[in-house]
């Protein structure tokens, strides 16, 4: 016994490159988007000037003419979004009550990377050591800390009592190169065929590991994308992306794991089949969306992609308003870059039709639907108040928060959530969602010029599951 717990040694050589990393002209870029802007100006003004002559309406009438046709093409569209997603995700919770899965409980590689984490990383560790599995591993992948990390991770090293088994925790230290190089060393040292990919500050559920791990029973399944909530509740901000995560995310997976093609993966919880992994060339550091880079290359390579509502991860969201808006601005740009990285699977669906499917909802979600919501308000708004059609806008108003409402209370009935969560519909839409699509428009416009952008840090208060703070503060894995 006393040498099954001799702690282990290893250096490890690791080759971390890319495999292939695409090459980017940013020059080229730059003037590509000015001609096209340009050139976008220029056919909309011809189309003005050739058919403004031919308008009978005045001024006024033609505006208000306007105002209705954009107010039923804005809420036609809306709805079909809405009710699709609904439907799809309807329809993969009736399965999944239904659906028998036979036991399944491979050994299992958990990767942990940190960064400058000295405050949470024991935290961290101990609770996924008491995972509700029998067979797995932790592997903590310290990126080049400078501050206590590894003498903290160091004194976790071993053997440590789980609920069903003895739990090995290894430690692997290597230099700074970012959390997707930090992921890729976890994933190489490991000998397991699956390897889940956590943050350094993720609290999953016991039976997370057990749940998502059964879905690989499907030879086909090459990912399994889990459930994140935020952990640190109460306060306006946080309740408000703790409905955006049930509702605006959680709800888009369930009816993405429908067809098994979920788009991205989260960075707290991400379940692999590691020659999947392989298959992709493992992650990348060429892009700020690692996540959604990995899962659109797991797709091109032909593997599918489920959703597992009770594979749940905890995490922490920003309590500032600042630092949610830098956190989804970071989001934004990089979903951006990986649609760039893959734009053949959009301009060719021959590559491969599921990928272009994904691509161009992405797109949409990413560049079109924040326009048209910006558009839609200040449109709806210069009407009301210039025109008089103040209660056309109104009920505008109500039928979107109605429809969000109506969303609200089917995803925290499907996922047992607090009902309070609901009453945040009234301003979720119309101010929550609004800033985020502003600063979303503002991200697209700087990735587009090519403006430069680093990672920046969210400060961590190592919150218990119940919502108490830990003993002090550590901080989230940045890229160097």
């Amino acid at each position: 016994m006393e040498a099954e717990k001799k702690i282990e040694h290893k250096k490890v050589i690791l080759d971390n490159r890319e495999i292939n990393p695409p090459k980017r002209n940013e020059k080229r870029e730059k003037i590509r988007t000015i001609i096209v802007s340009g050139m976008l100006t220029l056919l909309l003004t011809i189309i003005i000037i050739i058919t403004l002559p031919m308008t009978v309406l005045s001024f006024k009438g033609l505006f208000v003419y306007a105002s209705i046709v954009a107010l039923v093409i804005f809420l036609f569209i809306l709805l079909f979004r809405y009710f699709s997603i609904l439907i799809l995700a309807y329809l993969n919770v009736t399965k999944y009550t239904v659906e028998d899965y036979p036991s399944f409980f491979p050994f299992v590689s958990i990767i942990v990377p940190v960064y400058n984490e000295e405050k949470v990383v024991e935290q961290s560790v101990k609770s996924l050591v008491e995972l509700d599995y029998p067979n797995f591993e932790v592997i903590v992948v310290n990126d080049g800390s400078t501050d206590n990390t590894a003498k903290v991770a160091e004194s976790l090293v071993g053997y440590h009592k789980g609920k069903k088994s003895m739990v090995k925790v290894s430690l692997i230290n290597k230099p700074n190169g970012g959390k997707a190089k930090a992921l890729n060393a976890g994933i190489q040292f490991s000998d397991a065929d699956f390897v889940v990919c956590v943050d350094g500050d993720s609290k999953l559920s016991e039976d997370a590991l057990a749940m998502g791990i059964r879905h690989f029973v499907d030879p086909s399944v090459g990912a399994v994308a889990g459930n994140v909530k935020v952990l640190n509740r109460k306060k306006m901000i946080t309740d408000l992306q703790a409905l955006e995560y049930v509702e605006g995310l959680n709800l888009a997976r369930f009816a993405q794991g429908f067809v098994k093609m979920v788009n991205i993966i989260p960075g707290p919880i991400g379940i692999f089949r590691k020659s999947a992994l392989k298959s992709a060339g493992y992650y990348s550091s060429d892009t700020f969306a690692e996540d959604a880079d990995v899962t659109l290359k797991i797709l091109a390579a032909g593997w599918k992609i489920k959703y597992e509502p009770r594979a749940i991860s905890y995490t922490e969201a920003p309590e500032t308003f600042m630092q949610l808006l830098k956190q989804r601005y970071r989001w934004t740009r990089g979903i951006l870059q990986a649609i760039r990285k893959h734009k053949k699977h959009i301009y060719n669906p021959t590559l491969n039709f599921n990928n272009t499917l994904i691509l161009w909802s992405m797109f949409y979600e990413a560049l079109i639907w924040p326009a048209m919501n910006i558009f839609a308000n200040l449109f709806f708004l210069v009407v009301g108040i210039f025109f008089q059609m103040s209660a056309l806008v109104v009920f505008w108003w109500i039928g979107i928060m109605a429809l969000d409402m109506m969303a609200a209370v089917y995803c925290v009935a499907v996922e047992k959530e607090e009902f309070r969560l609901v009453f945040y519909a009234f301003i979720y839409r119309l101010i929550f969602i609004l800033m985020i699509d502003v600063t979303k428009a503002m991200a697209t416009v700087e990735e587009f010029l090519g403006i430069q952008m680093t990672w920046g840090k969210l400060e961590r208060k190592g919150l218990t599951q119940g919502g108490e703070p830990a003993a002090a503060v550590g901080k989230s894995h940045a890229a160097a």
